[in-house]
């Protein structure tokens, strides 16, 4: 590791035997002046003088003591603070306490020996030796700081010093026009402080003004010759965040986001960037309502079966769960190491939670009859599906079978074990789909709703666009591109997604089961669509960077079975509000039922058998109203209805 040069390097701590050695002659002293001020420098002083040379000798060998006891000759005195203080006020306390205790004990020795003459003693001196303990021994301490602290000042470079103005006069603004005051490696100096928050206004932290507030920003940069806005508010959402940085980029000043505190103890912000982005950060609505009311009820002491539980929903669906206490939760997945780390978490987390992790494919009947009878389950969320667009415009034969026919199983299965409810969770790409994914998951989707109306039995299905964060989505794709230095590559400037966070697609979930009656979809309310783009933007710019200077944005265009912008439900598909006030309720969808959707879904597996991709896409294309999955025309195939 290369090493400072001498020149920069601050001696933080004066070596322990001074600072020994000043306190004992400074306790000296103190005991001097007090009886110095209690008797001035007369008669008196001089008849009691003989007393003040022994609780001088008691001092010398008590308060060092004490102090060591209390720590004060293991603390590096440049960082002193109120905690210092607080400890120095203590230790001197006690330190008097405790001489106090031997000049009483020497009194009175002096009056039961004869031979000993007694010349009473001032007992109010030892209350200023304890005023004046403080103010020396103290201020010691503090003029180390004091010293340090003008030392960097005056070593610092005033010609490459930051002008820096600081959004946020909290506690994490504090803290960071602190450290610029005391560090010669930042080379910045706060110049002021904006803050939207009334009280603060016309005040000073840190001697460092609060001028204004976020609007004033523009006007005070000009004013200040600001050179850097400094963003120290690590807990405003992305909402103000974003207002913020728009207002430094129109005022032309470089900004950066400065994480707080507890992030940087709690390891949240990696050390290659200033700020760890909350991933509701980026949501562009209010976040939805995450109360639990209607939730528990049908939970609470239940024998529950998640299938998909390594994934990014099912292993949220199981945390949220869990809380609930159900009787059992079977872990149902094909990837043993996904079903592994959630069977840890949730050992972790609720240590005294049964839970059954199982190792099997929806696409296997016999294996999930084996399942199904020896648990029983009462309540089934079906989260195990192929999700990647353009993996499975490549591998169509393997969306349908585990898409379609894994759905198909797990629908038999709940039918046959009398499951009280199933709740499948699907996608907004399975409207109008233009991807073998989305068409597989809307006839998926069929499949459950078709046997809920069929059978009269709560089963329901759950649809909701991207989820942020979740494996595979963009979010993490987009971090790991920022973090290696860009470029960030978004499919087309123009492409829009409905974005949620994985607890809101979780809770909906939840909700919707508990909503569901009789073959039932519902959407969560999601405001309006995002733009990618916007999305890569604002995950570079809350990072502390700056799309097109620090990360490029590239454009690689639309992956097959891609679209610009997706849908929540048919524009013909009409729908009611819900107890849930950010839930809908679509209403019945009779695309294919009965008999005629049995004949598709037996044609799409056996075609996925035999490995003809071609004709599965004619296939979807032809019995999904609005589909345009194949791009060739379609071929003459039996028509359903």
């Amino acid at each position: 590791m290369k090493k400072l040069p001498l020149s920069s390097r601050v001696n933080l701590q004066m070596p322990n035997a001074y600072v020994v050695l000043l306190d004992i002659l400074l306790t000296a002293f103190s005991v001097a002046g007090a009886f110095a001020l209690r008797l001035d420098l007369g008669p008196l002083f001089v008849y009691y003088q003989p007393q003040m040379w022994w609780m001088m000798g008691l001092a010398v060998l008590i308060k060092p003591l004490v102090y060591r006891l209390f720590g004060l000759y293991r603390r590096i005195w440049a960082y002193a603070s109120i905690s210092e203080m607080m400890v120095i006020i203590v230790a001197s306390t006690v330190a008097s306490v405790i001489l106090g205790g031997a000049i009483f004990l020497l009194t009175t020795i002096q009056q039961i020996l004869p031979s000993v003459r007694y010349l009473g003693f001032p007992r109010s001196a030892i209350l200023i030796d304890l005023l004046l303990s403080l103010a020396l021994i103290g201020g010691l301490r503090f003029a180390l700081r004091l010293l340090w602290e003008m030392r960097n000042v005056g070593k610092q470079d005033r010609s490459s010093v930051k002008r820096t103005l600081i959004v946020g006069a909290g506690d994490a603004g504090a803290l960071v026009a602190r450290e610029m005051q005391r560090s010669t490696l930042l080379l910045a100096k706060p110049v002021c402080f904006v803050d939207d928050d009334p009280q603060k206004q016309n005040q000073r932290v840190h001697n460092v003004p609060v001028l204004g507030t976020i609007q004033d920003l523009p006007r005070l940069v000009e004013q200040k010759r600001i050179d850097e806005v400094v963003i120290a508010i690590p807990s405003a959402p992305g909402k103000v965040l974003r207002r913020i940085t728009e207002i430094c980029r129109q005022s032309k000043v470089p900004f950066r986001t400065m994480p707080g505190i507890y992030e940087l103890l709690g390891g949240k912000v990696n050390v290659g960037r200033l700020r760890d982005v909350d991933i509701a950060d980026l949501l562009r609505r209010a976040p939805t309502d995450m109360s639990h009311h209607n939730v528990g009820h049908y939970l609470a002491d239940k024998r529950i079966l998640v299938t998909g539980a390594g994934g990014s929903i099912g292993r949220e669906l199981c945390q949220q769960i869990a809380r609930w206490q159900p009787q059992v939760l079977i872990l149902l997945g094909h990837g043993e190491n996904s079903i592994f780390e959630t069977l840890m978490e949730l050992r972790s987390s609720f240590p005294e939670l049964r839970v059954e992790p199982v190792i099997a494919d929806t696409r296997d009947s016999d294996r999930l009859h084996t399942i199904f009878s020896t648990f029983l389950p009462e309540v089934v969320f079906h989260a195990a599906a192929h999700k990647h667009v353009p993996l499975m415009e490549s591998n169509v034969e393997e969306a349908v079978t585990n898409n379609v026919l894994g759905t198909r199983n797990i629908v038999e299965m709940c039918l046959t074990y009398n499951v009280e409810r199933l709740t499948m969770i699907s996608t907004d790409k399975a409207i109008r789909p233009t991807s073998v994914m989305g068409a597989t998951k809307r006839i998926a989707e069929l499949l459950v709703l078709d046997a809920a109306h069929r059978n009269k039995r709560h089963f329901s299905v759950v649809r909701f666009g991207n989820v942020l964060g979740s494996r595979g989505s963009v979010v993490p794709f987009f971090k790991r591109q920022i973090a290696q230095g860009g470029p960030v590559t978004v499919t087309h400037p123009e492409m829009k997604r409905y974005f949620m966070t994985i607890p809101e697609a979780v809770h909906l979930v939840l909700q919707a089961a508990a909503l569901g009656k009789e073959g039932e979809a519902f959407v969560l309310r999601m405001g309006e669509p995002v733009r990618i783009l916007d999305l890569a933007e604002d995950l570079i710019r809350l990072s502390g960077l700056e799309p097109g200077r620090d990360i490029e944005i590239t454009f690689t265009g639309i992956r097959p079975g891609e679209k610009l912008s997706e849908e929540l439900w048919d524009k013909w598909t009409h729908y009611e509000d819900t107890e849930h006030p950010d839930i809908v309720r679509l209403a019945e969808e009779d695309i294919l039922t009965g008999e005629a959707l049995e004949r598709v879904v037996d044609d799409l597996i056996y075609y996925a058998r035999q490995g003809e991709r071609d004709t599965i896409i004619r296939l979807l294309d032809e019995v999904i109203p609005g589909a345009a999955v194949g791009m060739t025309q379609a071929l003459d195939i039996v028509s359903y209805s």
